[in-house]
């Protein structure tokens, strides 16, 4: 890939994430003048830190347009080509585990819980929860794709049996599972596996990449508050 390709649209980036930061650093000014009143040394450091953010960011949103995305098209084009089209579900199940592994609001989650919890739920459990239930609905997601199953045949049992869990599963599993909804359908998990999944249908025969391609977020969505509960009836059972 060349030099031109990569920094293709840098501008538009910046001031994407310039308009995102704006209203946060007039915010930021308000609240330090009025409520806040840090000192010039603590307000220096959090306008280095809302600096890197910013640096991060733009250096994050340029990468998936140049790589994250094209890439992930590319992939999910040469997965739908093979005549064996079944084997994109347990390859769906491997890059939807390894994306959620990498996701950084996963860890900070489970990072909260360990601390709040004060050990009791380790963090390295919420992780791997959270990665396992994604990776078996993305390789669900790809089914659907493949055979062509209405969303709403997984959507609507899937949310029925959360409600069905929540009376049995612990309380304090309640408030986790649906933010881990929430935190797994983060940066990684978009740009890259709904990228793999349009490109796939658009070469899977039958397939429509508008009909078929999307929704996968959503079952990505679900996977947590499903697999969180029932390790809250766990923890119930064991105590």
């Amino acid at each position: 890939m060349s030099n031109i390709v990569l920094v293709e649209g840098f501008g538009s980036v910046v001031m994407e994430a310039l308009q995102a930061f704006s209203l946060l650093l007039v915010l930021l000014f308000v609240f330090q003048f009025t409520f806040l009143r840090l000192s010039r040394t603590a307000f220096l450091k959090l306008l280095l830190g809302l600096g890197i953010a910013f640096a991060g960011l733009v250096l994050f949103l340029q990468g998936v347009k140049a790589g994250f995305l094209p890439a992930g098209d590319e992939m999910g084009k040469a997965l739908g080509d093979m005549d064996a089209s079944w084997a994109i579900i347990p390859i769906g199940f491997i890059l939807g585990f390894t994306a959620i592994i990498a996701e950084p609001a996963v860890r900070i989650l489970g990072s909260e819980v360990e601390d709040v919890s004060s050990g009791y739920i380790k963090s390295s459990v919420i992780v791997y929860t959270l990665s396992v239930g994604v990776a078996a609905f993305v390789a669900l997601g790809m089914a659907r794709m493949v055979y062509g199953i209405p969303l709403f045949y997984l959507l609507v049992p899937g949310y029925l049996l959360a409600l069905l869990l929540l009376p049995f599963s612990r309380p304090d599993f309640t408030s986790i599972a649906f933010d881990a909804g929430g935190v797994a359908t983060g940066p990684m998990t978009v740009t890259f596996i709904l990228a793999l999944t349009v490109g796939a249908a658009s070469t899977v025969k039958g397939r429509d990449p508008v009909i078929d391609g999307f929704g996968l977020i959503a079952l990505v969505a679900l996977a947590p508050i499903l697999f969180v509960l029932v390790l809250g009836l766990i923890y119930r059972w064991k105590e």
